[in-house]
């Protein structure tokens, strides 16, 4: 078992000297973590947002509900808490451009990317691999950081498509399938 780094103590504070370090070093640990990237959207009198995000999993079978976390500093989440409802936008592999451009700040995400309404009213972008449409359920604070919690109200197709993925500061696309996995994991394992 690893120790806690030094930087933390035995209450857990980190000594602010050494902050820069142990978020340095948090980053790069949790940064061999892979992660899918999507585009959480939403429309606020005809005026679309969004942002890309890696923090979005699914929650919940029974009632179906995800979960995303935006930074407390996101420009866009206020506008989605108001609307109190939006998509995510599951993006595949050949959509390193809309990431990067849903990833910037100021730019006009949307010119660059053709969309159709969810259900909600959301923006569902052209090319995703697939979209989940939501409502959102309730919000916690987290560090800096929100935990949202979204129940499903409407889902989009399933894709034969590679997912963009993100890995150690860099995207990254999974190998091909196999048609089926002998003896490896069923749904019922995972969710």
């Amino acid at each position: 078992m690893t120790s806690a780094p030094d930087a933390v103590d035995s209450t857990g504070a980190v000594d602010s000297a050494d902050a820069v370090d142990v978020s340095a070093r948090f980053r790069s640990v949790l940064g061999h973590f892979c992660t899918g990237v999507a585009i959480v959207t939403a429309c606020e009198d005809g005026e679309p947002v969004g942002f890309a995000c890696q923090s979005f999993t699914a929650l919940s079978l029974e009632p179906p509900l995800v979960l995303f976390c935006p930074a407390r500093t996101s420009g866009t989440w206020p506008v989605i808490e108001r609307v109190g409802r939006f998509a995510v936008n599951v993006l595949a592999g050949e959509q390193r451009d809309v990431s990067a451009v849903f990833g910037s700040r100021g730019a006009d995400k949307f010119s660059s990317v053709s969309w159709t309404p969810a259900p909600s009213g959301s923006p569902l972008l052209d090319g995703a691999l697939t979209w989940v449409d939501c409502a959102v359920e309730t919000v916690h604070e987290a560090g800096d950081h929100y935990v949202v919690i979204g129940r499903v109200v409407a889902l989009g197709e399933a894709s034969a498509r590679r997912p963009l993925l993100f890995y150690r500061g860099g995207y990254t696309v999974t190998e091909a399938a196999p048609d089926a996995m002998p003896g490896g994991p069923r749904p019922d394992d995972w969710f």
